[in-house]
């Protein structure tokens, strides 16, 4: 074990939807019954289950919490455990990561997913998700032609490998902004497509210190970790992201860690992985289907492999990860946590002063760590007081509305 079991201490309190006007209340009161709807919308379920998820939204935010009625569920019993502080609270009364994680499990009990009807592993994101995928094909075309540049300038000893890095970097964490939890497929979304507009809307940049430690530390690291998030493009370039680490041999393997059921609307499953390959491969650029091709030899050669996890659909903080997950992270010479709701569960979705160090709260973790994040959540870490004021006067509304992100690096 790492010789820090939690963050720096002591712990702030956790967020929640208790304080009116905060974005964790608008959250529950106005975004979850919208995701709701839009599922009803897009889907023909029978009475029963349309009438499981009414019955949902009309339970928030004011009923209390109830066990989930899933006992065919892999995991039922844990969801026991998670609830039973919270049985007597409503939906505003909790911690705002728990609500969320059990808002999207409820979805699943309602429709069947892990019963043997016909319903049965069934996405009910699904169309979403598809549609999201299908509007980034110029950013796809744009990726799979940077790529086969930078590998053609890497085999020719000609190119900035330094360069090439940071700009997938920079490109892979502005594809959290395709996140279907907080913007429907058809919705207008924050989409910084401007290269000098990416980094500038970078409130911290440390690509260049992952530069250095997967280059010229004294042992090259052999194995890198996604820990996933979004399907679309922002998967796309996490498969884009991996393709060059291993081609380029920086690294010899990959792991991509992955949802075991559909959450968060949009968030990656292994089956997403699969599928999402299977649409490159069909592209009309010919670097993009060349990248498809690269990374199904990377799956079949086993330099990349796919693991799926209950703990990513849990309520429960990284700290709190079963002994067999924090064996395997371990392991990893680097993991990359990708996205919000990951930096969330890394910081325990506390309440933490906007300036407390990175490093000190995820001192705890047990390998080099790697966050991609846009901000979509009323945290931040790592700012200094000025960049604070500044982001306070420029925008109220800046911890949430998807214009901010962070490239953040911890080595162990």
């Amino acid at each position: 074990m790492n010789k820090y079991a939690t963050p720096a201490t002591p712990l702030p309190e956790p967020l929640s939807g208790s304080v009116s006007g905060s974005f964790a209340h608008y959250t529950i009161t106005q975004r979850f019954p919208k995701i709701v709807h839009q599922t009803l919308a897009d889907n023909d379920f029978p009475p029963q289950v349309r009438q499981n998820l009414e019955t949902l939204i009309e339970e928030i935010p004011s009923a209390p919490l109830r066990e989930i009625d899933d006992p065919a569920a892999p995991d039922f019993h844990q969801w026991q455990r998670y609830l039973t502080p919270y049985l007597e609270n409503n939906w505003l009364q909790v911690p705002w990561f728990l609500v969320e994680m059990y808002f999207y499990r409820r979805i699943l009990a309602a429709i069947g997913f892990h019963q043997s009807g016909y319903l049965g592993g069934y996405d009910p994101f699904l169309k979403q998700k598809q549609r999201v995928l299908e509007s980034a094909s110029d950013s796809n075309d744009k990726l799979g032609r940077q790529l086969a540049q930078a590998l053609v300038a890497w085999q020719a000893s000609s190119g900035d490998q330094r360069a090439d890095l940071q700009q997938l970097l920079v490109l892979n964490v502005w594809g959290k902004q395709a996140d279907l939890s907080m913007w429907l497929a058809d919705e207008n979304r924050p989409d910084h497509q401007d290269t000098n507009d990416q980094r500038t809307h970078l409130l911290v940049d440390d690509s260049d210190l992952v530069f250095d430690y997967l280059t010229t530390s004294q042992d090259r690291p052999a194995r890198v970790d996604f820990i996933l998030d979004n399907y679309g493009p922002e998967l796309v370039h996490d498969i884009g992201l991996a393709d060059y680490l291993l081609s380029t041999q920086m690294v010899s393997r990959i792991r991509f860690h992955a949802k075991p059921t559909p959450h968060y609307v949009s968030d990656a499953m292994i089956t997403d992985v699969h599928s999402t390959l299977a649409y490159l491969a069909g592209s009309q650029e010919k670097s993009v289907r060349e990248l498809a091709k690269r990374v199904k030899e990377h799956l079949q050669m086993g330099r990349l492999d796919l693991k799926e996890d209950y703990f990513w659909t849990s309520p429960c903080y990284f700290w709190e990860m079963p002994k067999h997950l924090h064996q395997e992270l371990s392991q990893s010479d680097l993991v990359i946590s990708k996205g919000d709701a990951n930096y969330r569960r890394l910081a325990g979705d506390l309440n933490w002063p906007t300036t407390t160090p990175f490093k000190e709260v995820v001192r705890y973790f047990p390998t080099a760590l790697l966050a991609l994040r846009v901000l979509k959540a009323e945290l931040a870490l790592g700012l200094s007081p000025q960049q604070v004021q500044e982001l306070d006067n420029q925008e109220t509304d800046w911890k949430f509305n998807g214009n901010w992100a962070v490239i953040q690096f911890n080595e162990s």
